[in-house]
């Protein structure tokens, strides 16, 4: 009886899991990507998986070919053995290694750039426990991590901008999302000390959505003021400035 009510009660859980998911639009059922880093992993895993595939494949087809002029011919049975194990190594490569999802631990390694990639990899992989909120604003982060990454492109590890990034997005931002995953599901809507924690994390994921932009445009302010600099210099040398230039005056 124990069992059957175990059993019962999660059955209960997982249909109101699936109406919850019905009402927010699926939100857990979906695999876009947030950004174009963690794209970029995905599809460079892909790549990888499909020249396993063309490797195993030429090996095989070749290996049956050379074994089939030894012994003059493969035979009905030769060619159908070949077709199976062809299946077989594109359905085993094509699913395996699967992406992994980085570890906590993982995320703050190797140079900024692969940093912000991991992070919004890691983001995509907590969204279906995050409240609607939340998952709007980690979809709005995602992009904002792609253009943070452009203007770290080239950027001294070392550089001031480097660590406060390193530390905003692959520190701060991953263990307060861990930390919020770790409570309880029926706890993140009550209040305590003033808000819930589905609150809290909505408000937080704002702030640090505010301190990725102001970082983003603090480092590309060297960019907007050089294109600056050279659309007045056309303007000035093609533009109205050299309609009233001296030099281009008519002179009779």
């Amino acid at each position: 009886m124990g069992d059957l009510t175990r059993e019962s009660d999660r059955l209960i859980r997982e249909a109101r899991i699936v109406r919850d998911d019905n009402r927010a639009g699926g939100r857990h059922r979906r695999v876009a990507s947030i950004g174009e880093g963690s794209a970029k992993v995905k599809r460079d895993h892909l790549k990888k998986k499909l020249r396993n595939v063309a490797i195993a494949l030429f090996a095989l087809w070749v290996g049956m070919g050379v074994l089939g002029l030894i012994i003059d011919g493969l035979g009905f049975a030769g060619v159908m053995a070949l077709v199976v194990a062809s299946v077989v190594a594109v359905a085993v490569l094509g699913n395996y290694p699967r992406l992994k999802t980085p570890k906590l631990p993982e995320i703050n390694k190797g140079n900024v750039q692969q940093m912000v990639s991991r992070t919004e990899l890691w983001l995509e992989a907590q969204r279906p426990a995050l409240p609607p909120p939340a998952v709007t604003l980690v979809d709005q982060i995602g992009v904002q991590l792609d253009g943070l990454g452009y203007q770290l492109d080239g950027l001294d590890q070392n550089h001031p901008k480097a660590r406060e990034v390193r530390s905003l997005v692959g520190e701060q931002l991953p263990q307060m999302v861990e930390s919020y995953r770790k409570i309880p599901a029926h706890l993140r809507t009550e209040k305590r000390g003033g808000s819930t924690p589905d609150e809290q994390l909505t408000d937080s994921l704002s702030r640090i959505s505010g301190e990725i932009d102001s970082i983003t445009r603090q480092l590309a302010e060297g960019s907007l003021d050089d294109l600056a600099i050279k659309h007045r210099y056309l303007d000035y040398k093609f533009g109205e400035g050299a309609e009233t230039s001296p030099q281009l005056e008519h002179k009779p």
